[in-house]
């Protein structure tokens, strides 16, 4: 057992349950500042906003969409725009939203612009100030509502998916409501959840963890499995597949933070600062030859953690626990996100493989086969 020291990143106030939106308007009456709106369109074209977009309109002093993960110029465009003028923020969408929310309110405290203080291609450290943010995620996958990095992604300049990074940027409030799953798209419930899945998995896996993220993340991983069969069914089961499936998001953000991730995310980082795919299908899609990996172990540590994996979420499947995993979460998908798709050219791969790592696993997995689980997720032309 690793005897690493965790620190728990966390929100200051997190309300969970069915209809906890409502909550939001009292928060803002409660303490009256000009607050600014990040949300996506789909926000804004859906119940929710019917229901309370008249009350929101007159607490916010106005609001940005977002459509896709921010690069640095945007949010320096946003900066500039809104500086001097907003003295709070809230967040309600997916973890491209409510990452861009997190980018804008520390670089709104921050003097230089934000490619500066990036990860992997910054030159200057943040610092511990940051606007304060109601974090509101409408989709169950990144956890971002309580991370402490906010990821940018520049596809077009400087080819980097990176991210900000300090524990003041967790956001003081995380309003978790599973009802704002409801009528999502199969496609996205799938994809968000299996990148849930992904951080429990990999925070679970960590070299930096220890007993305490270990059993976070196996509780996470308990929620994603009553959950992940019934994330679309119009129905009480689907109530409780999806309110499941928001606290293992929010699991999973808290495991990330503590443990860190590993070679998934480490190929999946490198893979989005050139390609506009879906986060939570990248991470899907390497799951599975990672899993396969997995299953050919000789690390005493990795086979000791999916050994007590296997006896905890599969018992009486007699196949490697790995390879069980695999079977069952392809087996009770609500679609086969894995399946077709889009393709890479050996030039990707090579760029990719070149500048990927293993993160915080146990093994450094040499470039043969990162090469290996990239050609196996993806058809390579």
């Amino acid at each position: 057992m690793s005897e690493n020291l965790i620190a728990l990143y966390s929100n200051q106030q997190t309300l969970f349950g069915r209809g906890s939106i409502d909550q939001l308007i009292p928060l803002l009456a409660a303490d009256t500042q000009p607050t600014l709106l990040f949300c996506g369109r789909s926000f804004l074209n859906g119940p929710a906003w019917a229901r309370l977009g008249a009350a929101l309109n007159d607490r916010i002093i106005g609001y940005e969409i977002v459509s896709h993960e921010a690069s640095p110029d945007e949010i320096d465009a946003w900066v500039r725009r809104w500086r001097g003028h907003v003295d709070r923020v809230v967040a309600i969408g997916g973890g491209s939203v409510l990452d861009a929310a997190k980018a804008f309110s520390a670089m709104m405290q921050h003097p230089l612009n934000t490619a500066r203080y990036l990860e992997k291609v910054g030159d200057t450290p943040v610092q511990a100030v940051t606007l304060p943010l109601i974090a509101i995620p409408t989709t169950a996958g990144t956890g971002s509502e309580v991370t402490q990095n906010a990821v940018v992604t520049d596809q077009q300049h400087i080819q980097v998916k990176a991210s900000l990074r300090h524990p003041v940027f967790v956001p003081q409030v995380a309003i978790l409501d599973p009802n704002l799953l409801k009528g999502a798209p199969d496609s996205v419930l799938a994809t968000c959840a299996i990148d849930a899945f992904t951080h429990l998995f990999e925070a679970y896996l960590s070299r930096k963890g220890n007993l305490f993220t270990q059993q976070t993340a196996l509780n996470g991983l308990l929620l994603f499995f009553k959950a992940w069969p019934d994330l679309n069914r119009d129905d009480e089961r689907g109530d409780a597949a999806r309110e499941a499936m928001m606290m293992a998001s929010w699991l999973g953000g808290v495991c990330l933070s503590s443990a860190g991730l590993g070679v998934i995310h480490g190929i999946a980082g490198e893979l989005g600062a050139i390609k506009p795919f879906h986060h939570g299908e990248v991470c899907g899609r390497l799951l599975f030859p990672f899993l396969d990996v997995l299953a050919e172990t000789e690390h005493a540590e990795q086979q000791r953690l999916m050994a007590q994996l296997g006896q905890l979420l599969l018992p009486d499947d007699p196949a490697p626990p790995a390879l069980a995993l695999k079977a069952w979460i392809q087996q009770h998908a609500i679609v086969p996100f894995w399946l077709d798709g889009p393709t890479l050219s050996a030039s990707d791969v090579e760029w990719i493989v070149t500048r990927a790592n293993s993160k915080n696993g146990w093994i450094s997995y040499d470039a043969p086969t990162l090469m290996e689980m990239i050609a196996a997720a993806w058809r390579i032309i």
